[in-house]
């Protein structure tokens, strides 16, 4: 399956980049014909601090108070922080950088300590991967909760251009991989033409079956 495997370098910086792997692989929400390994983004601090100057540029005219981290995004976060107090709305401003604990049921939490983050605050969303959705609604859910205000969403990799109305901005898009498509498990043309699942992937990697 690594062999398949191939670079593609950000049309922006070509020091940002990810690894594609064609194949047949099942996620928790759907299945996808390439996996989107971004493990340099999320592990290498200097990757992750040329990633988060890009992506910083997209959101120097929005106001943040906390940018919640999901999916492994806790280095990149760190950076974009940084990167969004040192210019813009934001310049010389503090912000709060928190990862959500997800509960038995697979649910978003904030505890008592971090909450005061969350409440009244303008948040940030960052994700590795938006391929649905369901995991920025989630996280949608979660922020109505404990009142948090969702003002912008950012995404290392992401085939969708907006969700409720918000439009997230990513490193790289769908149209950077040729033929990406994802969809329900249940009307996976890759399991109705007998191809077999090569791995099961999530946020912290892959699996080979």
């Amino acid at each position: 399956m690594e062999s398949r495997a191939q670079n593609i370098v950000s049309k922006t910086n070509n020091r940002i980049s990810i690894r594609v792997m064609p194949g047949h692989f099942a996620t928790n929400h759907s299945h996808v014909n390439h996996y989107v390994d971004m493990t340099a983004i999320k592990t290498s601090a200097k990757m992750a601090k040329e990633a988060a100057a890009e992506l910083g540029a997209e959101f120097t005219n929005t106001y943040v108070d906390t940018v919640i981290c999901m999916e492994g995004t806790e280095i990149l976060g760190a950076f974009l922080a940084d990167r969004l107090s040192q210019g813009g709305i934001n310049q010389g401003k503090d912000i709060n950088v928190v990862t959500p604990e997800l509960n038995a049921v697979n649910q978003m939490i904030f505890r008592d300590n971090t909450q005061k983050m969350i409440w009244g605050k303008k948040v940030l969303l960052l994700i590795s991967s938006a391929s649905t959705g369901k995991s920025i609604n989630r996280a949608i859910d979660c922020l109505q909760y404990y009142s948090g205000d969702l003002t912008a969403v950012g995404a290392i990799f992401s085939a969708i251009d907006e969700i409720d109305g918000i439009v997230v901005k990513a490193l790289f898009h769908g149209t950077d991989l040729a033929s990406y498509d994802n969809y329900p498990a249940n009307e996976c043309p890759m399991c109705k033409n007998g191809i077999k699942v090569d791995a099961l992937v999530n946020s912290f990697g892959y699996s080979k079956i």
